[in-house]
């Protein structure tokens, strides 16, 4: 065996002979690829065995969509591209719903993807399938390496489209094209910048917010993108217009800054909701202005319905298909921003003359808000206060705000889908971006885990915790060995209620309480975590949830991931899609109690 001691991080310059792994492997190399995750896999063998001697670690993992979930977190993170390889065929189809979640997040995820050798695709043989249309709508590119000699022009492009377009792609590599002679020259990085967006549209929309009387800014998953956040807080400044969080990006701005009003979405903010209901114009700075975020949420149909909108996104195609706009602008969040603050310093805003007024609602609305997330103790609908009375357990909410009280500094939250990890957007806060990571809007099961060890991976000084209830955990626990193997300390905060409560709340509010498959007779997942070489705590009182935090994250700096098995009430949150369901009708004389 080779001890690979000092790996050289520098790839090889000029034309050369080498082989296709060699090509492949120095591409990565010049692409500054430091991490891939996966499964081992003869496809890719000959790559795999140089990664020590190039300086890539190699993250083997349990289960292929864990790989893709963990680049993804890796990715959201650093800003750069996360990486995952697999086994042709079977260990490739894994990819899938990592995939698609990661398209949804627009992050820059490579999945590199073997395929069967070139002289047996067609014929049925092992491990054999197509690999390009599997995944031909959910990535932004796909590369396929058509020959040897091609290995590191197709490879260098999938790594630049992954930025250039800001979403996953895929390099497809026939197995044997790995091996052979070839001489090729090891490409660089193309990085493309992008500015501010049209002039006139620049005017047009610098003109309206200098117009107007009560802007609110709504910053989305662009302003993170750009690195804008303090771009951001510069135009809040001078407009001293609130600033709300698109759906599952509240570290799109500090919390702790005045203007901060919160998240808007399903489970948001009030008080981000009200103050947007009242603005003649809203700065859409970086966000898609998609469907799920603007829905009405805790009864208010808060999206204004005569302000002017403002739109500024990258991708042209988003401006303005979701909500009427006055004006879009196909530009950078950040670059924007400035844009926009050059037209606007020295100016005479008309916001300025009711700064005090403005100022006085935004106050008055985050006090409302806050002392209604105090006193929210228990949910009010009659199946939840039936539970609560039977119950020695703690309340979500209880629970969530105890948990935000006690966030260590610089945390990245990843978030799943289920009922209480929605409630939980009420109470999750951040002060520096990149910290939060939702499963958004594709909005998949076992999600958060491994998403927070990749980011853990990528940002190894900061704490990492994963937000999980008891039916999506299932999906994801095997990644415990990852991290017990890889020595990855993340903090898991598990929701232990017995049930798929985002899915029993549907039957609770449409179907009388038949419930199908949705009760969970779940082990201790305390003891599972030891079993797998974790740490473990079941935490069952409000008193103790601060200090089982705190604690975790110290076991994180040893390298040892936590799961804090968290005990509480089966009371559940308002629904995901109530405006997509309705009350049973039946015609069939079987059915007719069914209703």
């Amino acid at each position: 065996m080779t001890d690979v001691k000092q790996p050289n991080r520098t790839a090889v310059q000029g034309k050369q002979k080498m082989t296709p792994s060699e090509a492949f492997v120095e591409t990565l190399v010049a692409q500054g690829v430091t991490d891939i995750f996966g499964i081992v896999g003869s496809a890719f063998m000959d790559s795999l065995d140089i990664f020590p001697a190039a300086g890539i670690r190699f993250i083997p993992v349990a289960h292929e969509q864990g790989a893709v979930h963990m680049a993804d977190g890796y990715a959201r993170v650093t800003g750069r591209h996360g990486v995952c390889i697999g086994q042709n065929g079977p260990g490739v189809t894994n990819f899938v719903t990592g995939v698609a979640a990661a398209y949804w997040a627009h992050s820059p995820v490579v999945m590199i993807t073997p395929e069967t050798g070139s002289m047996t695709l067609g014929l049925g043989g092992f491990q054999e399938t197509e690999q390009l249309p599997i995944f031909s709508k959910i990535t932004k590119y796909q590369g396929h390496v058509m020959n040897p000699k091609r290995m590191t022009e197709i490879t260098a492009r999938c790594f630049d489209r992954a930025l250039l377009d800001m979403g996953p792609t895929q390099l497809n590599i026939p197995r044997d094209f790995f091996y052979g002679d070839i001489e090729v020259e090891i490409p660089q990085p193309i990085r493309i910048g992008r500015g501010s967006g049209d002039e006139a549209a620049l005017d047009e929309a610098a003109k309206i917010l200098g117009e107007a009387k009560f802007p609110v800014i709504l910053a989305g998953g662009g302003v993170l993108f750009a690195d804008g956040v303090k771009e951001a807080i510069a135009l809040a400044e001078l407009l001293h217009a609130p600033v709300a969080n698109s759906y599952l990006h509240n570290d799109t701005f500090p919390a702790s800054h005045p203007l901060w009003s919160g998240p808007l979405g399903y489970q948001g903010s009030k008080a981000a909701m009200k103050l947007i209901r009242q603005a003649d114009v809203v700065l859409a700075l970086g966000s898609r202005l998609g469907p799920f975020g603007t829905l009405p949420q805790h009864g208010l149909d808060y999206w204004p319905k005569n302000a002017k909108i403002i739109q500024i996104d990258v991708d042209a195609k988003m401006l303005g298909l979701v909500k009427p706009i006055s004006v879009g602008i196909c530009g950078d969040a950040k670059a924007a921003a400035v844009a926009l603050l050059r037209r606007l310093q020295g100016k005479a805003l008309a916001c300025q003359q009711n700064k005090a007024e403005r100022d006085a609602k935004i106050k008055a609305e985050k006090s409302t808000w806050e002392k209604e997330l105090d006193k929210w103790t228990h949910e009010t609908d009659p199946y939840s206060i039936e539970i609560s009375k039977n119950s020695s357990y703690m309340h979500p909410r209880q629970m969530l705000r105890e948990l935000e009280r006690a966030m260590p500094k610089r945390a990245m939250v990843s978030t799943d889908i289920g009922n209480i990890c929605s409630v939980s957007n009420s109470y999750l806060r951040f002060e520096e971006p990149r910290s939060m990571l939702a499963a958004m809007s594709f909005g998949n099961c076992g999600y958060a885990f491994p998403v927070a060890c990749g980011a853990k991976v990528a940002a190894p000084d900061r704490p990492a915790i994963a937000y999980v209830g008891d039916g999506a955990w299932g999906i994801s626990l095997n990644e415990l060995l990852t991290c017990a193997r890889e020595k990855i300390g993340v903090t898991v905060v598990l929701f232990n209620n017995g049930q798929w409560g985002a899915e029993k709340k549907n039957h609770v509010d449409f179907y009388s309480q038949r419930y199908q498959g949705v009760e969970l007779e779940n082990p201790s997942w305390a003891a599972v975590a030891k079993s797998f070489g974790c740490e473990g705590v079941v935490v069952d009182k409000l008193s103790d949830v601060g200090a089982a935090l705190q604690q975790s994250v110290q076991n994180q700096t040893e390298g040892k991931t936590t799961v804090l098995e968290l005990m509480v009430t089966k009371e559940l949150g308002d629904p995901f899609r109530r405006d997509a369901l309705s009350k049973p009708i039946r015609h069939l004389e079987k059915y007719k109690n069914f209703v």
